[in-house]
């Protein structure tokens, strides 16, 4: 496995809607593999495709650490080609997030409290899980950048550019 770079804010691939998969063959198992370890390398919860340059619809998860949600054994690390959201609840909430490719900001925003979703797992097998929680609020924060939506997304035009001239002033110090 391999660790890849992470994609910042304001790269163009994460504001780009990802591509389908037509089948989570052994090269999709090798990006999510590689997501995988990159994600536990760089201390996040979830990755999206495109957040290391790959405009793929896929995401990899885990947050047994995070939760307080007792799930079955294996249940964790998620794999997930081509996630589609199926359903939500109507009853919102609001917290903050962080996203590994926009470092150093803490964004609050409003979801849904729980989904329902459909996606292709690791072995090809077509999968439906509904859920709430930090789990849902991970999913739609991950499908949200598989269609090219990032958490500055969420913040005023004034907010926003504030912190897209605040994240390229990091890329030029960390180049």
């Amino acid at each position: 496995m391999a660790v890849l770079e992470i994609i910042t804010a304001p790269d163009p691939i994460l504001k780009k809607k990802a591509q389908s998969v037509e089948l989570v063959d052994d090269n999709i198992r090798e990006i999510m593999d590689n997501m995988l370890e990159t994600m536990y390398h760089d201390k996040g919860v979830g990755l999206a495709a495109n957040q290391v340059g790959i405009s793929k619809r896929i995401i990899v998860m885990d947050l047994q650490d995070e939760e307080d949600v007792e799930r079955p054994e294996g249940f964790y690390p998620l794999f997930m080609a081509n996630p589609t959201i199926t359903d939500c609840s109507k009853e919102m909430i609001e917290a903050t997030e962080a996203c590994l490719s926009v470092p150093d900001q803490k964004i609050v925003v409003s979801r849904h409290v729980s989904v329902k979703i459909k996606y292709l797992d690791y072995n090809n097998e077509s999968k439906e899980l509904e859920t709430d929680g930090w789990l849902a609020r991970a999913i739609q924060h991950e499908t949200d950048h598989l269609e090219g939506k990032l958490l500055l997304d969420y913040l005023s035009p004034l907010k926003k550019n504030v912190a897209i001239r605040k994240l390229t002033k990091l890329k030029k110090f960390s180049a």
